[in-house]
């Protein structure tokens, strides 16, 4: 497939990785559409000729009716989810269990309820691009949630792959490393300095245009399926 060809919706596609996605998908002749909880992202969509809907990717009729607006659907890239950090026993007690479940919902149970209703709407085969993290093998102090939440995403690609084979869907998981995102730029530049010191090469953060170029790679190469692909820099959380 080529990405000229594609109609596409990005979740979270407002801002970070999947806002660099949209952006090089739209420019590249896809049509776009992006799903966020932040109506703000229809400015942002305006801006590179996409369309938008609000959708909570937790709810399934919220997800259902931003599917509704789309027609010819043949690529998914889920970007939307959160960060969190907690340890499973702080100086506060053991770890938030309404945290580790909003984690947990947000970031696999969202990404997994959006892929299945794509699937229902693939007419004529498509891909499903999952977002997963360095952190679902190299999990730090205080990552439990994140990093559950994260595996379970890379644990998706080979079961949902085979799944939609006789469907001629293709699934697939990126796991970014370090990237010079707007939450990550929020904590200074020193501070990204440091996170920017571990990774092995290039010795940088990464550029969220990488992750979406790769993400087009993906689109295009048609024997990628059932696997996560690291863009971290050889990098191996400490």
């Amino acid at each position: 497939m080529q990405i000229s060809d594609g109609v596409a919706v990005v979740t979270g596609g407002a801002s970070g990785l999947g806002a660099a996605t949209a952006r090089a998908f739209a420019a590249a002749g896809a049509q776009v559409t992006i799903f966020d909880r932040d109506p703000a992202g229809a400015a942002f969509a305006a801006e590179i000729g996409a369309g938008f809907a609000v959708v909570d990717v937790t709810d399934e009729a919220s997800v259902a009716a931003g599917f509704d607006g789309v027609t010819g659907l043949n690529v998914v890239v889920n970007c939307a989810g959160i960060a969190t950090t907690e340890k499973t026993l702080g100086r506060d007690g053991p770890h938030d269990q309404a945290s580790f479940a909003r984690t947990i919902g947000i970031n696999l149970s969202g990404t997994f309820n959006v892929g299945r209703l794509a699937a229902a709407r693939m007419q004529d085969g498509g891909v499903i691009i999952n977002t997963a993290s360095v952190a679902a093998f190299d999990g730090q102090k205080g990552q439990a949630a994140y990093a559950a939440s994260k595996a379970g995403i890379a644990g998706l690609s080979l079961p949902m792959a085979r799944d939609l084979a006789r469907n001629g869907i293709r699934v697939m998981a990126i796991a970014p490393g370090i990237f010079r995102t707007p939450m990550l730029e929020g904590l200074g530049e020193e501070v990204m300095a440091g996170l920017a010191k571990d990774v092995i090469y290039p010795a940088r953060l990464g550029d969220p245009a990488e992750f979406a170029a790769l993400a087009q790679f993906i689109v295009e190469c048609d024997y990628l399926n059932g696997t996560t692909i690291r863009l971290d820099g050889a990098l191996r959380m400490p």
